[in-house]
């Protein structure tokens, strides 16, 4: 390592204080800066921040953003999850591989440009998109790919891409995007227009106990799908005995097919500043860290410059808007590429500077979150609309929406429809309203909640958004009549597989084989009797995982079984013989075969 780099390493590390807790930050910074997080910079990270070596190998290893071989200048990485791959991503990953004479995952022989796949990168209502370092590109095709990779073999320190600029905040200086916010349908909350700082005023007109009865009376629940009372988190936040408490907003949207969060990110930032301002009066706290994905990391010179705004108008910092003792800021924290860490626990894993390992609870965030303190853990929506409600009071909040589910509901809708985008929706709308007014026509499923919620077909559209029913946490993918709902639920269970933290033995192996039985019966090779099987293996995987990711990923095996029976059945063989259809004795015996030279003489 030259002594530059070496520096270099060292810089970064006293940049963040040489904190061990913000080890992310220093191995995302030089990974930026290096193109990877080698042995030698890892010797030196740990003894800057008095660590294991270990350690820092260990969150190095866990994220698909980070390497400890180098990539190169530019990272090419193609979304290619289903609703791109409907959209024509494999052929749009074919011409980047010839045109940059790599495989997927290869670097070009110049060492300038390496080419991914990567999972949703938020982009669903704009595919086939990829990221380009931090840069976002959509609505790729084959003459796009081709002027891109010219323009990436071409340049030196920054790229010009041919794109159309973006509406609204996607247009400004420190975002220079070509995204589209896509908003298809304002509802009277988030996307409504209203009075800047309303619900920051009058909270602090209140006591936090006030607040927090405010909070409760509305009847909001976790927008994130769990749908816990939000109140109720916060209230046993401020209870919870410790010096610091801590807000925390997940604003790693990775459930595929979701990217209303990246909406609201980018125009209604003060909104979601304001919601976390008022959590922590409400709870005692001072601290706020909002969780950015990776994917998202184009926003976060705009986001910077609006928490900088905030603090020049005392809306951050000390004694907010001249309240006397109440001083809260914010930080924002990058992931940087893992699916798990949008749940809460492992979220804040990664907050510390550690894996998005999931936490065993209880004791639960709320008793002992980030840093061992309390802490209260909400989502980019959740926070927007508790701005509103003490603006506008309990009562006009929950005289929205439906009795168990008050308020509105942000949606990501994509797949096979005309108009895809963001759609806001009073809790309790059915799902036939939605297909109606997206423009869907010959619709087979719908997938409420992403590939951890529910694959419904027809008999289902008459069923209602909201918690007591279909709950989801934003995304909705429509499939039309020509769409294979058995290989999208493979393509959904190879996601898992990949995604799966592999701590506990359920998850790791129980969605393999779920994922293989699946395969058997696309194949040809299932037996009727492989159905129940899996929906056994499934409930099993669900009940035993430790996590939230285990607890869902059988989904989207359990729910196309349940709801699409007769495309198994169409599948499947009934054997008569006592044979297994799946196993092949033939390809089984191939490698004793080869070593023998001969062909078996009972099995030929």
């Amino acid at each position: 390592m030259s002594e530059t780099l070496k520096q270099a390493v060292i810089d970064i590390c006293q940049k963040y204080g040489n904190d061990r807790a913000r080890l992310m930050d220093i191995v995302t910074d030089l990974q930026k800066e290096a193109g990877c997080v080698s042995s030698e910079a890892m010797d030196i990270i740990a003894a800057q921040v008095k660590i294991q070596r270990v350690e820092v190998e260990s969150t190095v290893s866990f994220y698909s953003f980070l390497s400890r071989e180098p990539k190169g200048e530019w990272v090419v990485r193609l979304c290619t999850d289903v609703v791109d791959k409907m959209q024509g991503a494999d052929e749009i990953s074919q011409v980047f591989c010839e045109e940059l004479g790599v495989p997927v995952g290869g670097t070009t022989s110049d060492g300038k440009i390496t080419f991914e796949h990567t999972p949703c990168i938020g982009m669903s209502d704009q595919a086939p998109a990829a990221l380009i370092n931090e840069k976002v590109v959509t609505h790729l095709t084959p003459e796009k790919v081709k002027n891109i990779v010219a323009a990436l073999k071409d340049a030196s320190e920054e790229i010009t891409l041919e794109q159309t600029e973006g509406d609204g905040n996607n247009a400004h200086d420190l975002v220079n995007s070509m995204v589209c916010n896509n908003i298809k349908k304002k509802g009277d909350v988030l996307l409504a227009e209203r009075e800047p700082e309303a619900g920051l005023k009058a909270c602090l007109a209140l006591a936090p106990e006030d607040v927090i009865a405010k909070v409760k009376a509305s009847k909001i629940r976790g927008r994130g799908g769990a749908g816990f009372p939000t109140g109720m988190k916060w209230e046993f936040t401020r209870a919870a005995k410790g010096e610091k408490k801590y807000i925390i907003c997940n604003a790693d949207e990775g459930e595929p097919g979701t990217f209303k969060d990246r909406v609201l990110l980018t125009e209604k930032f003060d909104l979601l500043c304001e919601g976390m301002t008022i959590a922590g009066y409400a709870v005692g706290s001072e601290v706020g860290i909002i969780y950015l994905r990776g994917e998202y990391a184009y926003l976060r010179a705009f986001l910077e410059s609006v928490l900088a705004s905030r603090r020049e108008k005392n809306l951050l910092g000390s004694n907010v808007l001249g309240k006397e003792g109440f001083s809260f800021d914010i930080r924002i924290q990058t992931g940087a590429g893992a699916y798990i860490c949008g749940e809460e626990s492992s979220l804040i894993s990664s907050c510390e500077g550690l894996r998005g390992d999931p936490k065993t609870r209880p004791p639960f965030p709320a008793q002992k979150g980030y840093l061992a303190s309390p802490t209260a853990v909400n989502n980019v929506e959740t926070y927007c609309c508790v701005s509103r409600i003490i603006e506008k009071g309990p009562e006009w909040f929950s005289s929205i929406g439906i009795e168990q589910s008050t308020g509105t509901k942000l949606l990501s809708i994509s797949g096979d429809c005309q108009n895809p985008g963001v759609y806001e929706y009073p809790f309790g709308v059915k799902i036939s309203q939605i297909l109606a007014d997206v423009g869907a026509q010959n619709t087979k499923a719908v997938l409420i909640g992403g590939p951890s919620g529910a694959m419904i077909g027809t008999a289902d559209f008459e069923r209602t958004i909201c918690y007591n029913d279909l709950a989801t946490g934003g995304s909705v993918v429509i499939f039309n009549d020509q769409r294979d709902i058995l290989k999208v639920a493979l393509e959904y269970m190879e996601f898992f597989v990949e995604e799966s933290c592999g701590f506990c033995t359920p998850c790791r192996a129980g969605n393999v084989l779920l994922a293989n039985g699946l395969k058997n019966i696309i194949a040809g090779k299932g037996e009727i009797s492989d159905l129940d099987y899996l929906v056994k293996l499934g409930e099993s995987v669900k009940f035993s995982s430790r996590c939230g990711l285990g607890q869902t990923s059988p989904n989207p095996i359990l729910t196309t079984i349940k709801n699409f029976r007769p495309d198994y059945e169409a599948l499947v063989k009934q054997e008569s013989n006592g044979q297994n259809a799946s196993f092949d004795i033939n390809a089984a015996l191939a490698d004793a075969e080869e070593i023998m030279g001969r062909k078996s003489e009972i099995f030929k």
